[in-house]
């Protein structure tokens, strides 16, 4: 199974991350913390927003610095930015992919954008609004990737539970 990976550098809000811990639940994705992280990691809203069971489902790693990830981990990176040329969705994305995301007041280092700009990739928004939230950028990129994949083990089908059965019966 082709996997692939979320990296937050240096995330302020514990909820982001808690909803981000979650969605890579959800997709099996594996997610790296770059510190300093803005928050404790025992955050009581970082563990309400992931709810109870991310830290089960979700593989999660801890880097010092971008230094201390970089020395760890091999790429290919693809930075998302609102600084960006490329659509996010234009992009093909390889089996063990880093989907790279900034923290929330100030994104990426421009530095490591300017020496990326072919893997720097951004979300459409329209010209007036600076950013979308962190956790739902993160959301549409782990889904484009999934997307691009056809969703693999993933379940695609729902049921409705005996109550919604019954409720729409009646």
């Amino acid at each position: 199974m082709p996997s692939f990976n979320i990296v937050l550098v240096e995330p302020e809000i514990p909820q982001n991350t808690g909803n981000i811990a979650r969605t890579c639940a959800a997709t099996g994705a594996s997610l790296h913390l770059v510190g300093p992280l803005g928050f404790k990691i025992d955050d009581r809203k970082l563990k309400r927003a992931g709810l109870d069971y991310w830290w089960l489902l979700a593989k999660i790693s801890y880097y010092d610095g971008l230094d201390d990830f970089f020395s760890k981990n091999d790429g290919p990176f693809y930075y998302f930015s609102t600084k960006a040329l490329h659509v996010h969705s234009e992009v093909k994305y390889p089996d063990g992919c880093y989907l790279v995301f900034g923290k929330e007041t100030a994104g990426l280092p421009e530095d490591l954008l300017l020496k990326n700009p072919e893997t720097t990739v951004r979300l459409p928004m329209r010209e007036e609004a600076r950013s979308l939230n962190l956790a739902n950028s993160v959301a549409v990129g782990a889904y484009e990737v999934l997307r691009q994949w056809d969703y693999p083990d993933l379940k695609e089908q729902g049921q409705l539970t005996k109550f919604d059965w019954d409720a729409e019966k009646a």
